[in-house]
C-alpha cells in the first residue's frame, strides 16, 4: 500500500485559492468601474434627452399657435445661438 503525504498538498491549495480570490477581487472592481462609468453615460444621454424635449416643446408650440406671435418666436430662435451638447 502506498502512501500519499497531503501535507505537501497544503501549500499548493493556498497558492491557488489566493490567486482564485485575487481573480473574484478584479473582477469585482472591474465590474464596479464598469457600473460607474455606465451611469455617468445614463446622465449624459439623460441631459442631452431633456435639452432634446425642451426644444420639440418650443416647436410644438410654434406649430400650434395661430397667432401673430409666430414669425417673432422663429426670428427670436434663429437669433439665438444654439446649444452645444456634451
Amino acid at each position: 500500500m502506498q502512501f500519499v503525504d497531503f501535507g505537501s498538498l497544503i501549500p499548493i491549495v493556498a497558492i491557488l485559492s489566493s490567486l482564485g480570490f485575487a481573480a473574484i477581487w478584479l473582477r469585482y472592481h472591474e465590474l464596479k468601474l464598469t457600473s460607474r462609468r455606465m451611469e455617468r453615460e445614463a446622465g449624459v444621454t439623460a441631459d442631452e434627452k431633456r435639452a432634446l424635449e425642451q426644444r420639440l416643446a418650443v416647436l410644438e408650440r410654434i406649430v400650434t399657435d395661430r397667432s401673430l406671435q409666430t414669425a417673432e418666436a422663429i426670428d427670436a430662435l434663429r437669433d439665438r445661438q444654439p446649444e452645444r451638447l456634451g
